[in-house]
């Protein structure tokens, strides 16, 4: 065998993982020597001041052109003022959308208003940006209603006596702190009130609350955190640098920071796999990746050792490991299939951690002219663009990808092509973060397009992370490439978890079995079932299932796809896979017409939930069903998944 990859992943080995705590960060130096390692606030000057017109002219042009351009189509823009009724829309219908598409766009024409005009230097966009930073210190609350504490002291309004810190306080903070950076002398010769109110405000919603209340998110109550953990702190450590002009209070408020994503990277997984997918990748270890650029920034690279941490560099490389297709990628859990890769930041990842493959796999996306945001990641971006005239592009697509701490493989039929099939499938557990109840679930791709798919989440709602979650049918077992059982369907719970794991890949095929009977209930009467994926390269995909059961009342094996499918005879199925070029290609599922018939039903789609599932695969779920005809305590089921002759 050209590869050979085994593994047997034990329970302990898995507690081991989790148990370590590395402190990688925040041991490295006390609060006091970070107060010597920190360039001091009021001379820390990361990017060019407005009067700086020869560091602005190293700025790439189309990318400031694009950005004026926005910033002039929105100069009248109308700020808007949140009323209560559109929070309230939460609790009384479950909509979340329409009050964050309010908020979020006053967030954005601002932090593009504020890179504008320290691009332009002109004065034309002062007065829209402070009308921006006024109206924004107005609203009650720079979080979204979904994150209110959900008793009836709050019952969908901000209790403004009580601050605390969430994914979108933390962002608001971000973009005034930039406001003050670039612009706040012009705010200045305005007001001086201006600059006060933005320091106020930051300090009483922010940096106080930060320091002074438990948040959930910060992983000290020993729970594991999840992506909030590194995308807050690296809000709060932009807005800390740029803002706090103690430089005790600010190293302490850093150092905090340090133990805080210390809690985030002690217990992931060596071989750097998110179980949230790669939808959140974005926000989890490339976010952690924006804390380590600010540290090194403002800490005269006195962080850069992290970036030879191997467990460090495989949460980078996660991100094209997980590729299935050009524009499509793993998506377990809530992860959407089409996670939108950030190429300039994903460049420069892969450049410090030293990876060549994720270099050219951020290359490869990369867009001349993308407009830039008062964010750390384009406003690097902003005067880096000349390394993409002379670096190659090119997607690595990994032959084999074997995650043993998330219990996640990838297999395709030749590394570095996408044609041809791609399998991928899970162990893992039940209660990860954005969890859907899918252990043992698999997807398959064939020429890098979906065709036995993982629905993934769709719009979220009130309902989304309630109690009522698995009320929505895509997050359930018998919505994904799974069987019920006795009537059964997988449980949501930390125990509810895969068994026996084995991988092992080689030049004719990757193979990849495990238990999935502890994800299902007692009442399931399964006492093993055992499923076996296999990727036998250039031919086929094979499913093969070996039961044990206490009780054989009913069994229904479900298969999800994104294409029309119908019975063309007993025991062979037929796909109907069709590109967005119109290419059409019938894809084969044969199974066992004596042991199950099979029966194709087409989702519809109906609620707002619905709606995020459409814009993902558009109207076009269909679910297959393989009902057994005479369910027996001991059998076996096996699909081969092939391209129809």
């Amino acid at each position: 065998m050209r590869t050979i990859f085994i593994a047997l992943l034990h329970f302990s080995i898995a507690c081991s993982l989790y148990a370590q705590k590395e402190n990688l960060l925040s041991s490295k130096y006390s609060a006091a020597e970070l107060q010597q390692i920190l360039v001091p606030q009021s001379e820390w000057k990361p990017f060019p001041l407005p009067d700086d017109r020869q560091g602005w002219s190293k700025a790439d042009k189309d990318m400031l052109q694009a950005t004026v351009g926005e910033a002039e189509k929105l100069i009248d823009y109308n700020w808007p003022t949140i009323p209560a009724t559109l929070s309230l829309m939460y609790v009384r219908t479950g909509n979340r959308s329409q009050y964050e598409a309010v908020s979020f766009k006053k967030r954005h024409v601002l932090a593009n208003m504020i890179v504008a005009e320290a691009a332009e230097n002109k004065g034309r966009f002062i007065d829209p940006v402070i009308n921006g930073i006024w109206s924004i210190c107005e609203e009650s609350w720079w979080g979204v209603p979904a994150h209110l504490p959900g008793s009836k002291d709050y019952a969908g309004l901000m209790d403004v006596s009580q601050p605390f810190v969430d994914l979108f306080a933390a962002e608001t903070g971000k973009v005034l702190a930039w406001a003050d950076y670039f612009l706040g002398d012009r705010l200045d010769a305005v007001s001086p009130q201006i600059r006060k109110r933005i320091r106020n405000e930051i300090t009483y919603r922010l940096l106080d609350p930060f320091m002074q209340r438990e948040h959930w998110w910060t992983g000290k109550n020993g729970s594991i955190p999840n992506n909030w953990n590194p995308w807050i702190c690296s809000n709060l450590l932009n807005t800390v640098l740029l803002m706090e002009k103690d430089e005790q209070k600010r190293a302490a408020i850093v150092n905090e920071i340090l133990a805080v994503l210390d809690n985030f990277y002690n217990p992931y997984p060596q071989d750097g796999g998110c179980d949230e997918g790669p939808g959140y990748w974005n926000a989890a270890g490339a976010a952690m990746y924006d804390n380590l650029v600010l540290l090194n920034l403002a800490g005269k690279d006195a962080f850069r050792y992290v970036y030879e941490s191997e467990k460090f560099k495989n949460m980078g490389r996660y991100i094209y490991r997980m590729q299935a297709g050009e524009n499509w990628f793993l998506n377990f859990a809530d992860a959407g299939p089409r996670a939108g890769v950030d190429a300039d930041m994903v460049y420069r990842f892969g450049k410090d951690i030293g990876d060549k493959d994720m270099m050219e796999f951020g290359a490869y996306y990369h867009k001349p002219g993308v407009v830039a945001s008062a964010g750390i990641r384009k406003l690097c971006a902003l005067f880096m663009q000349d390394e993409f005239q002379s670096v190659q592009k090119r997607l690595p697509l990994p032959g084999d990808v074997w995650l043993p701490g998330l219990q996640v493989m990838a297999a395709r039929d030749a590394g570095g092509s996408s044609v041809g099939f791609y399998l991928a499938a899970k162990g893992g557990h039940n209660g990860e973060s954005h969890n859907h109840n899918d252990v043992g679930n698999y997807v398959v791709y064939y020429n890098g397009q979906p065709l036995l798919i993982d629905v993934g989440a769709g719009r979220y709602t009130s309902r989304t992370f309630s109690a009522k979650r698995y009320e929505l049918w895509f997050n359930r077992s018998d919505f994904h490439n799974l069987p019920t059982v006795n009537g059964a369907t997988q449980r949501a719970r930390h125990s509810a978890k895969a068994a026996d794991l084995t991988y092992r890949a080689g030049k004719s095929s990757a193979v990849f079995s495990l238990d999935i009977a502890g994800a299902y209930p007692k009442e399931a009467g399964i006492n093993s079932w055992k499923r076996t994926v296999t990727l036998n390269r250039g031919k086929n995909v094979t499913i093969v299932d070996v039961t044990d059961l206490q009780k054989a009342d009913s069994i229904v094996q479900h298969i999800m796809t994104c294409y029309p499918s119908e019975v063309m005879q007993p025991g062979k199925l037929v796909i109907h896979s069709q590109t967005k070029d119109g290419q059409k290609t019938d894809f084969e599922i044969a199974y066992n017409a004596g042991k199950m018939k099979a029966e194709v039903e087409k989702i519809k789609l109906s609620t707002e939930e619905d709606e995020g599932v459409r814009n993902n695969w558009g109207d076009s779920i269909y679910r297959i069903s393989f009902k057994v005809l005479s369910p027996k305590l001991k059998d076996t089921y096996t699909f081969n998944i092939s391209k129809k002759r």
